[in-house]
């Protein structure tokens, strides 16, 4: 029964990815017959054999094989519908927050697809709000920036506005909260502030009256005082369990021009106020939000409350982790700065811009985080995962070509004179055919030569099988042995040597962005140097492929002879 359930699904893996995947099999395999878990270094040695046993087979006799089996269809599943308090059909306002300090990631993605597809489902809207509110870190290259992402990423907005746009709103609300006592200018020192919170201590500035505090409000918005000798604060309780409430920080003095209001503006909101006050002013009914803002939901209310305006909803979702890499751009930007990476759309990086450039398709990340949905319940999904949503939708529509890595020589002696006419190739299920002029040398895999023992007998996919007679300083010496589908050692790729069929290529693989002790991985970059068919070069650059036996590759630069592509999954 075991074997059964290991061959149904190695022959389906691999005839759906071209090499069966031993993890993806496996997990297959124990979702179907969960008793399996209990020896799974058996279920792996008989995965392992089933691929070997598998793996000379074309995909037309995998199908052929695949019949014998039953395979049990997944029925499409109804939209699943985000369920939240105050949802009113046609009346939901949800918005996305970049801040224009770096570029987009996939965390960022999660939350911008999931403020967008709740107003999706309600047939509400979703406004895309630049959070700019810190003249130092932002600029208007990553506004552009962030614009395309969004743009690439399929997203769309039914209006964008900038928070800097109403500083006069805000810092009027400021001074409001002033008069009303609900606020006041602390002239403490940092670590004296700091250390007060900590503690739960209130600092003399709190028994300002209301007049002094307003005068010297005044100052910080006339630019009257630098930065660092004051910061209004919120009337919190600072005898509060959650620190957020202990008088937090609302305005703070930054001098520096801002890349939108220039030098309008010194006294700057900080987020926890500027997003409260904006979200209500712009109408949002649900403000979705990860978990890592949690703590601080409280003061969002209480901020309302004291500017007496209306309430949004509030909602936070388990913040996207994955293993192997880190979604934070205070992570990221160092290793742009230090020249670690290639740039922010290095393909290491979980930027939407690295995402983008090692093929990984909008509709792939989309699916990808939706998956997740709202949940509270922290996870860490692998990579892998993405890899394969993105390895699905390729597979239908990329075309295919030959690649040959570490190429070696095979010369292949009494081939059949029809050969030298040509032999065409289906390109793939949307591209055309390819004709290959066939001598008798060819470059074929270092990797495949080395396994290759003589008297064996191989065959080159989708053309002929060679009797193995030796190898030799020229190459690996061989004679034809027919074309039928006889039992083989090996099935090895190909392409003809000495005619100009095949021409350099380059293959950037990327791994894991961090080592197994969490520090940045110096080696996770890796170029495969080989042989595509030079077909190749009529490709558009940004366009996918897959390489036979080999995996999904975005081309990424035409060098002069020489093409260079990044493995995608």
């Amino acid at each position: 029964m075991l074997e059964e359930i290991v061959m149904k699904h190695v022959l389906k893996n691999a005839y759906e990815h071209g090499i069966a995947n031993e993890k993806a099999v496996a997990g297959k395999v124990v979702a179907e017959y969960p008793d399996a878990r209990k020896e799974m270094k058996l279920v792996m040695e008989k995965v392992r054999i089933a691929i070997s046993e598998t793996a000379p087979l074309s995909k037309e006799e995998i199908g052929e094989r695949m019949k014998s089996y039953s395979f049990s269809e997944k029925k499409p599943e109804e939209e699943r519908k985000f369920r939240l308090p105050g949802i009113e059909q046609g009346k939901v306002v949800t918005r996305f927050l970049p801040e224009p300090n770096g570029f987009l990631h996939i965390g960022h993605a999660k939350a911008a697809w999931l403020s967008s597809e709740l107003a999706r489902q309600y047939g509400g809207k979703c406004i895309l709000r630049f959070d700019d509110t810190n003249p130092e870190a932002e600029s208007q290259d990553f506004v552009d920036a962030i614009r395309q992402s969004l743009k690439w990423a399929g997203l769309e907005f039914s209006s964008e506005n900038f928070t800097s746009d109403r500083m006069a709103q805000l810092q009027n609300f400021g001074g409001k909260m002033v008069i009303l006592n609900r606020a006041y200018v602390c002239t403490c020192a940092q670590d004296v502030m700091k250390a007060n919170r900590f503690s739960g201590k209130p600092c003399d500035c709190r028994d300002r009256k209301a007049g002094e505090n307003f005068s010297l409000w005044g100052g910080m918005i006339a630019g009257k005082l630098s930065g660092g000798e004051a910061v209004l604060r919120f009337r919190g309780d600072m005898a509060s369990v959650n620190t957020a409430m202990r008088d937090p920080t609302l305005f703070r003095i930054i001098a520096a021009p801002h890349f939108r209001q220039g030098t309008k503006y010194f006294a700057w909101p900080t987020y926890d106020f500027e997003v409260s006050i904006s979200d209500s002013l712009d109408g949002i009914t649900h403000a979705l939000r990860s978990k890592e803002y949690e703590l601080r939901d409280e003061l969002y209310y209480a901020i309302l409350s004291a500017a007496n305006l209306r309430r949004p909803v509030v909602y936070d979702f388990s913040r996207l982790s994955m293993k192997g890499t880190l979604l934070s751009k205070r992570f990221l930007k160092p290793l742009i700065g230090q020249n670690k990476v290639l740039g922010w759309d290095d393909p290491r990086l979980p930027t939407l811009d690295g995402l983008k450039r090692r093929g990984i398709l909008p509709l792939a990340i989309r699916e990808f985080v939706l998956r997740q949905g709202l949940s509270k319940v922290e996870s860490e999904p692998e990579f892998s995962d993405l890899l394969a949503i993105n390895r699905r939708m390729l597979d239908p529509k990329a075309p295919h070509y030959f690649f040959i890595p570490a190429p070696e020589k095979l010369i292949v002696e009494k081939i059949p004179g029809k050969f030298a006419e040509g032999v065409i190739l289906a390109g793939s299920p949307s591209g055309a055919p390819r004709k290959f002029r066939i001598g008798g040398e060819f470059h074929i895999p270092g990797a495949d030569a080395g396994k290759m023992e003589v008297g064996s007998v191989v065959r080159l996919k989708d053309l002929f099988n060679v009797k193995i007679l030796g190898k030799s300083g020229e190459g690996i010496k061989a004679e034809f042995a027919g074309e039928g589908m006889a039992v083989v050692s090996h099935k090895i790729q190909w392409l003809p040597a000495g005619n100009g069929e095949a021409i350099p290529c380059d293959v950037m693989e990327a791994s894991d962005l961090l080592d197994g002790k969490g520090d940045f991985n110096e080696n996770g970059l890796a170029v495969n140097s080989g042989l595509c068919e030079r077909s190749c070069e009529g490709l558009e650059l940004g366009e996918i492929v897959q390489f036979e036996r080999y995996g999904f590759c975005r081309l990424d630069k035409k060098e002069e002879g020489k093409l260079v592509f990044i493995f995608s999954c």
